[in-house]
């Protein structure tokens, strides 16, 4: 299995290298050269399956030679062992044909887990088998920051960089990031937003003399074994509801478009997706572009889903790249004028080809309490504000005779002041973490200048 970049200038790697670069050298994202296809007497035989046998038979065929089926087993056990439920990713049915999504099972109750504790374990593997040392540097809206803190603190060849906003995340996710002792690990607030410190990781991964000197690697959604492990709960959920016999929905709410898009590998996978809805708030770029065919930053407004507080959606870029029939060249040059002009107009052809794929919604503020109030007078369930946000756009746009299952992103503690002005309830942090708000942080604020920011990393990692 090859991987290439979106802009058809960088090497062409395998899984292993892939993972280990993160952006590919000319700026672009790895994807596979191909998607391998799953028959439906293979999906079907996925039922009953652990979700870690099933990850192994879903991930495999991506994987090539980088990693023995014993390493790569090994390395799915040890990732989901400390997930709070036994389904990993268990169903909850809220109404006829629409199903809630549970992936704040993990370490640090956010989806962003079942990628990052795999990345984790496939990291030490390789890192250990090559006798390398890394700088991993990553860019949160909330979720992660904490995610990668987990899966590499207390590491001997890593060292950990987090770049969050400032003053825009919620208290929960700072402390997740700001109270890990470990000497591996640093969580830095920068003045800015998340689209800011988004720009600045991408502008360190292209200063390649910094890039080599540290041996950058990233683990944001722009590596590509993120996208990957994300893949494999939109199989356990369809085959849990009748896949491949008949088709499933997803509705996602996502502002870096990279959840969304492991739902796309699964469908060309071969997974009976019918729809895959896109579900935004307020920073609604991604749902303004399908509407008019111009992608245009407009500002983040800071929100009560601040994970989703994005107006450069970094995978996007991944969906273009299809879209224009996957002419490097042509996503090379819209990024371009994106950096140069804030915006770019999507082709008519492409634009067809995006709208054939995804269906999109906004949500207000006002509709994101008004959705956590009704789903918990109703239902009993208690949504985080992301989560709120796919329930609203789901319950608008689903066809009620095709079952919708729409992904809660993140535990309702997570983001207790919003739930609290919704429901009147103040949801509890569980019991592993109930002494979070009493353990010290060690956070360093920094600017939003390069030099700085490279300075200080080059000052702290360790050689």
């Amino acid at each position: 299995m090859r991987y290439v970049s979106t802009r058809g200038a960088a090497p062409v790697l395998s899984f292993g290298e892939a993972m280990l670069t993160g952006l590919a050298r000319d700026g672009g994202l790895y994807v596979p050269e191909q998607v391998p296809v799953i028959t439906p007497d293979d999906i079907a035989a996925l039922a009953g399956l652990s979700y870690e046998e099933t990850a192994f038979r879903v991930m495999r065929p991506f994987v090539g030679d980088t990693f023995t089926d014993a390493e790569f087993r090994g390395a799915i056990d040890a990732a989901y062992r400390g997930f709070g439920h036994a389904a990993r990713a268990p169903l909850v049915q809220l109404a006829p044909n629409h199903f809630l999504l549970e992936l704040f099972h993990g370490p640090t109750l956010a989806f962003k887990d079942f990628a990052m504790q795999l990345i984790g374990q496939l990291f030490q593997i390789a890192l250990k088998r090559e006798g390398k040392r890394i700088t991993i540097v990553g860019a949160t809206s909330g979720d992660t920051g904490s995610a990668a803190i987990e899966a590499f603190r207390g590491l001997d060849n890593v060292d950990v960089f987090i770049l969050f906003p400032e003053g825009r995340v919620s208290e929960v996710q700072r402390r997740q990031m700001t109270t890990p002792s470990e000497a591996n690990v640093h969580a830095l607030a920068l003045k800015g937003d998340f689209d800011d410190c988004q720009a600045r990781l991408k502008d360190m991964f292209n200063d390649f003399a910094f890039r080599d000197a540290v041996g950058l690697a990233g683990v944001n959604s722009i590596n590509w074994a993120r996208v990957l492990a994300q893949v494999v709960y939109y199989f356990t959920a369809a085959v849990s509801l009748g896949a491949p016999r008949r088709p499933v929905s997803f509705t996602v709410p996502t502002g870096n478009f990279g959840d969304i898009f492991a739902g796309y590998i699964a469908k060309r996978m071969g997974l009976p997706v019918d729809r895959l809805v896109i579900a935004t708030n307020q920073n609604d770029i991604l749902h303004r572009c399908l509407t008019t065919g111009r992608y245009a930053t407009d500002g983040v407004k800071p929100s009560l889903s601040p994970s989703m507080d994005i107006q450069v959606s970094s995978n996007f870029e991944r969906a273009l790249f299809d879209a224009y029939g996957r002419d490097g060249r042509a996503v090379a040059q819209l990024m371009e004028e994106l950096k140069a002009k804030g915006g770019f107009g999507v082709s008519q052809g492409a634009l067809q080809a995006l709208r054939a794929l995804y269906a999109s919604g906004r949500v207000s503020e006002e509709e994101t309490l008004a959705t956590i109030a009704r789903t918990h007078r109703e239902t009993g369930e208690l949504l985080c504000p992301h989560s709120a946000v796919g329930v609203a756009v789901a319950e608008a746009t689903r066809d009620p005779a095709v079952p919708m299952i729409t992904l809660a992103t993140a535990h309702p503690a997570k983001f207790p002041d919003a739930v609290e002005r919704a429901t009147g309830h103040r949801p509890g942090l569980p019991d592993r973490m109930a002494d979070l708000f009493a353990r010290p942080e060690r956070v360093t604020s920094v600017p939003n200048d390069l030099a700085a920011l490279e300075a200080l990393i080059q000052e702290r990692r360790r050689n």
